[in-house]
């Protein structure tokens, strides 16, 4: 059979799943494939699944018939978390030719080659999840502004909600050495921005050399890759994507706000603002430990923006404890929420657990949430109106306008300059728009 020449992508979920499928995407091109959008006419369709995002199995079959509507014989790959936890389940959607698990995706190009396009008999190679014990090294390019990089995957941490740990195996990373390397070569492409991302960065520094029955010996702490990287000639700014609460120590915290080229922005999971749905939750912090974190980030960078992730309508939650994460949520002094309405998930002890909260009220809750979350952002914004901060452009979805992020995290929109495009320009910060964006100085654009 002869061998396919074009190859497309789709990907579902986080940072890490982009970053990912972006080296997937690199080892197609150096095998000799074209890479065409998807759902336009390739030969081999991957799609990167997600455990987190909802109804995955719709997502998924909706995706497969997307990518088989110009061309039928095109063959349909199957990677990421849900293929992993449901290899079977995706099996049987019709379309699909090959699956492969965590330990078997970075191989994809071993098995593109035997694919043999015959309804019902889809491959399957997916090993159980603990064989997911060497780490593959991965980072995105393509947006030439900005470039996730993954140093770290999988996780040791068991909280009730979660099926990563079943999804991508034990807590493993990349060396500080090569980090670093990566950085140097994202620098060397002309991105200005890199994302560290994970499924627990702050965890950076176990070992990839996994003996049976033992943990993998730390080589190295987060606290030394983020050092180490501040001293990356060509990079302007880092973003740490998301840190654990009890992970994001003061030393790390300290250190961000004296650095070179780590952003003033931190994004901390809180989940849950009520100590009893963080226990059942087994999370490893209390509130008050939170509240301890965003102070000191306040302390020492009162600019920062801060994010949090919480979980609304997690079984037990009654309405009283939803009141107290609201207050909790309201009297911190943070920027933004990413706010999850919580759904079982197979094999998760929260799925067993007793009293599940009726899903018009998760809705409800989520909606408050989501409000307060606005506010929380636009009163961010507005106490940065007057001040001047340095603003990293890019193209905005809207013809003849570009938009880009502040140091802090602070989104600012413009009239389209392509010379201004990937370079970092100080702007002062002039007024807000209607639609919640920042308007800089009209006299500074031109407008």
């Amino acid at each position: 059979m002869a061998t396919p020449k074009t190859v497309s992508f789709y990907t579902l979920g986080c940072k890490l799943n982009y970053s990912e499928t972006s080296s997937i995407g690199r080892l197609f091109e150096e095998a000799g494939y074209a890479e065409l959008p998807f759902g336009q006419g390739a030969d081999i369709h991957v799609i990167n699944t997600c455990s987190v995002t909802d109804f995955a199995d719709r997502k998924c079959r909706q995706i497969v018939r997307r990518a088989l509507r110009k061309t039928p014989e095109s063959k349909v790959v199957v990677i990421g978390c849900y293929a992993q936890l449901k290899p079977r389940e995706i099996a049987a959607i019709p379309g699909v030719d090959l699956v492969l698990g965590a330990a078997e995706k970075f191989r994809i190009l071993e098995f593109v080659e035997q694919i043999e396009k015959a309804p019902g008999k889809a491959m399957v190679q997916a090993g159980e999840v603990k064989t997911a014990n060497t780490f593959n090294h991965a980072f995105s390019f393509g947006d030439r502004t900005r470039s996730f990089l993954k140093v770290q995957d999988g996780c040791d941490y068991k909280c009730s909600f979660c099926t990563i740990p079943l999804a991508r195996g034990r807590s493993r990373s990349d060396t500080v050495e090569s980090v670093v390397a990566n950085a140097q070569s994202i620098a060397k492409l002309g991105a200005k921005e890199i994302v560290l991302t994970g499924v627990n960065i702050g965890d950076f520094g176990n070992g990839t050399e996994v003996i049976e029955g033992t943990k993998p010996k730390k080589q190295a702490l987060f606290i030394d890759l983020i050092k180490a990287l501040d001293e990356v000639e060509g990079v302007d700014r880092y973003r740490i994507s998301s840190i654990e609460p009890n992970l994001c120590t003061e030393e790390i915290i300290s250190f961000v706000a004296n650095s070179k080229r780590f952003m003033p922005h931190f994004h901390m999971p809180l989940q849950s603002g009520n100590n009893k749905q963080l226990q059942a939750m087994r999370r490893r912090y209390r509130r008050e430990l939170y509240a301890e974190r965003v102070a000191w980030i306040k302390e020492v960078m009162p600019h920062c923006c801060i994010g949090v992730d919480v979980i609304v309508g997690f079984p037990g939650e009654t309405d009283e404890d939803f009141q107290e994460t609201y207050r909790f949520l309201n009297e911190l002094d943070v920027s933004y929420f990413h706010v999850f309405t919580y759904s079982e998930r197979p094999n998760t002890p929260a799925a067993e657990m007793p009293d599940p909260v009726p899903m018009h009220i998760r809705r409800e809750r989520n909606e408050m949430l989501t409000i307060l979350s606005e506010k929380k952002r636009r009163h961010f914004y507005e106490q940065h109106i007057g001040s001047q901060r340095p603003v990293l452009f890019e193209k905005s979805t809207n013809p003849g306008r570009m938009s880009g992020f502040t140091d802090n995290y602070i989104r600012v929109d413009v009239p389209l300059d392509e010379t201004l495009l990937n370079t970092i320009q100080p702007m002062e910060l002039h007024a807000l728009s209607p639609e919640g964006l920042v308007l800089p100085n009209p006299e500074q654009v031109g407008i």
